[in-house]
């Protein structure tokens, strides 16, 4: 075959062919544009529904963003804000499952302080009765920690000074971006004492609740007359516990049980280990020295 009528053929074959490629990847590129577009018109759809506080119809919108947002840029966008509405909804084991979602995915991302911040007061409104499993009671005081570890309290005199200063500068000069953009983040640092504060008044509160969900089963237990599993409780308090106020009834209550058991020299021994840190104690318990000195004496 000549070589003329071989072009002749081959190369409107070979044209059509990149015709079809060129067609194909541009039509992929805009399914992908269109696709990116939806994921924006949805969110901020989701946006507006918050807004207005419709939590149910806001959180819909956004289930259905969870897939075709991931590796977008909107994907902790719409984490964030499925977390903020299921905690505005009172759906708290689901927001505390987005904002852990958030952080083990996008660690890096903006809204990793919130969402550690919300993630412990998730598990604090999910804290039960203290007679109930304190599972998310534990876990609010870890996360509270964990934020004021990862956020340790800011300057608050400075950054107040700051805010002053650059409220100041914008009088001078009102559109200086700058100037906007220094009192921001002045005012979001000093708001992070908030925050902190919050964290800082909340953990004690929830360490009491641990500490009274434990005296609670002490007391259970003596009331069944097993003293022994009674002072083991006791001994936990004193162990994991020792600044709240169930300490010095675990003291009691340890003391009470080793009496009852007859262990009277075990029980002069804490009477001692308890007056050192009670000392103003000492006449309350004269007459269970007393009880004690007595037994040790018969060698009952």
């Amino acid at each position: 075959m000549p070589f003329s009528r071989l072009n002749a053929r081959v190369f409107p074959i070979l044209f059509l062919a990149c015709m079809l490629l060129s067609s194909g990847c541009s039509s992929s590129k805009n399914e992908v544009k269109s696709a990116s577009s939806k994921v924006r018109e949805s969110f901020d759809s989701a946006q507006a529904l918050y807004a207005k506080r419709k939590f149910d119809d806001a959180s819909m919108k956004l289930e259905s963003l969870l897939f075709t947002s991931r590796g977008t840029a909107l994907e902790d966008d719409v984490l964030f804000l499925l977390g903020q509405t299921y905690y505005q909804s009172k759906q708290y084991l689901l927001s505390a499952d987005m904002f852990g979602r958030l952080l083990q995915q996008l660690p890096s991302s903006p809204y990793a302080k919130t969402a550690q911040f919300m993630l412990a007061k998730s598990h604090e409104k999910l804290s039960p009765h203290h007679e109930l499993d304190q599972e998310h009671t534990v876990k609010a005081i870890s996360e509270f920690r964990t934020y004021s570890e990862l956020y340790s309290e800011p300057d608050s005199a400075k950054y107040a000074a700051d805010v002053e200063m650059y409220t100041e500068l914008l009088k001078v000069s009102p559109d200086n971006k700058s100037y906007m953009e220094g009192l921001a983040d002045a005012k979001s640092r000093y708001r992070q004492l908030d925050s902190l504060k919050y964290a800082a008044k909340t953990v004690p509160e929830l360490r009491e609740k641990l500490a009274r969900h434990t005296y609670t089963i002490a007391k259970t237990y003596i009331q069944l007359k097993k003293y022994r599993a009674a002072g083991i409780f006791f001994d936990e308090i004193l162990e994991r516990y020792p600044e709240t106020i169930y300490a010095s009834l675990a003291w009691k209550g340890k003391i009470e049980v080793l009496m009852k058991r007859k262990k009277w020299f075990d029980a002069g021994q804490t009477i001692d280990q308890y007056l050192q840190v009670y000392p103003s104690k000492e006449s309350e318990m004269r007459g269970e020295k007393e009880k004690i000195k007595r037994n040790l004496q018969s060698g009952k």
